[in-house]
């Protein structure tokens, strides 16, 4: 009895070549099956590295900056092809990549100059490498915080090459035990927003223009991104569920020297982050050698210029994740009642992103009895919805409303009934 031979690795990836991978990635699917002995599972493997590919999703989780899904969404942007990224178009003689996106967030947030980088952690770390490397930097014990990854702060403080010293307690902190840390002659005061999480209770905290008072730089890590609390491009004005959120033009307003913030989320805009601030300590970052290695491409600068102008044109409906952050309960209800799937509920939509933790934005979507929120995800495009007390919910503030018909049919797909 002679032994069935498995069949040629090359004819397998073939025969699989309507899933649409480049040859090489079928190549790799058939070779894994028949290494594994079942031949029959290349076209699974091929289907499952085909959905692994970054690809456009709808979010129907109520979650305005959801991490997992890339933040604030994107509206388009003109960056393709060449451009004048760093051409001085009226010298002919090379540029620089500061004269665009940079300028246009500093003059929308009330600053002499900004610069951007490639996130948020990497405008804190250049700031601390430029302005207090070999020197102290003073910082609230309760404002050492971790975000997303595991990344903390004095880890980055540490990288920066300054030295950390610890002020106050977890709960309160107060102006005297800033006062005694500059004995240790610091180069600057580092104040931190805890965007993701509350202290509550029996709390104190130093303001900003309290900390400008005792004469040393005061950099201010704000994270969320928001660049005015008056928000000038809202007709409506501020939301309310935005209340005490701090901004960049109110903190450099107070006397802060640099405030530093994301790009993708409160901002609107591509991941990224911004220094902006007094122009002495923004040409000391950029002049940096960390500022090459962090600096970001010509695309994240198109997407932040075309945000950029949105803000100093007052149009906050050119921008999408303040398009959905403000739309009415009333406008997300009829949405959902036209559907013409599943049952219309009121739901709370959060923030997300590290903002604005316990915050709820009162919002509207469908909900359908069972869970099929792996039958969304199998849908073209995937619908990622969220799950409760076996219910699916869609929560419609974060899905633009030229998507609602495919979050109908991914419902009707799924067999998800009211």
């Amino acid at each position: 009895m002679t032994e069935e031979r498995p069949p040629s690795v090359d004819a397998l990836a073939r025969s699989i070549a309507d899933v649409g991978l480049p040859h090489p990635l079928l190549v790799d699917a058939a070779r894994a099956a028949i290494a594994a002995g079942v031949p029959g599972s290349a076209r699974a493997r091929a289907q499952a590295a085909a959905r692994a590919l970054l690809r456009r999703v709808v979010n129907a989780t109520g979650v305005l900056l959801h991490t997992n899904l890339g933040r604030a969404p994107l509206g388009a942007t003109g960056a393709l092809g060449a451009t004048n990224l760093e051409l001085d178009l009226d010298t002919g003689r090379r540029g620089s990549r500061r004269a665009h996106a940079g300028r246009l967030l500093a003059r929308a947030g009330g600053a002499e100059d900004a610069l951007v980088v490639n996130n948020g952690a990497a405008a804190v770390l250049l700031a601390l490498a430029a302005l207090a490397a070999g020197r102290s930097v003073v910082v609230s014990r309760g404002e050492l915080v971790e975000i997303g990854g595991g990344f903390r702060i004095p880890d980055v403080l540490a990288q920066s090459g300054a030295r950390l010293v610890e002020v106050g307690t977890t709960n309160r902190t107060r102006l005297a035990d800033y006062e005694r840390a500059l004995a240790h002659d610091p180069a600057l005061i580092l104040k931190v927003h805890r965007s993701n999480y509350r202290i509550t209770g029996f709390t104190e905290e130093v303001e900003v223009a309290e900390l400008v008072r005792l004469g040393r730089p005061v950099v201010v890590d704000l994270g969320s991104g928001l660049l005015d609390a008056a928000c000038p491009w809202l007709a409506g004005g501020p939301p309310a569920w935005l209340a005490g959120e701090p901004a960049v033009r109110q903190t450099l307003a107070t006397g802060a020297t640099l405030v530093t913030f994301s790009g993708d989320k409160l901002l609107g805009g591509p991941q990224a982050g911004v220094l902006a601030g007094a122009r002495v300590a923004v040409e000391a970052c950029a002049r940096h050698p960390l500022a090459r290695a962090l600096r970001p491409g010509g695309l994240v600068l198109g997407a932040l210029q075309e945000a950029a102008l949105a803000y100093l044109r007052r149009q906050g409906d050119a921008i999408p994740f303040w398009r959905m952050a403000t739309l009415t309960v009333e406008q997300l209800r009829d949405r959902a009642a036209a559907l013409g799937v599943g049952e219309v509920v009121e739901l709370a939509a959060v923030p997300g992103g590290g903002t604005l933790p316990g915050v709820e934005i009162p919002s509207a979507g469908v909900a359908v009895p069972g869970d099929h929120s792996a039958a969304l995800r199998a849908h073209e495009p995937p619908v990622i919805a969220r799950v409760a007390e076996n219910r699916t919910l869609c929560d419609l503030r974060t899905v633009d409303p030229a998507d609602d018909g495919v979050v109908a049919a991914a419902l009707r797909s799924a067999g998800a009934t009211a």
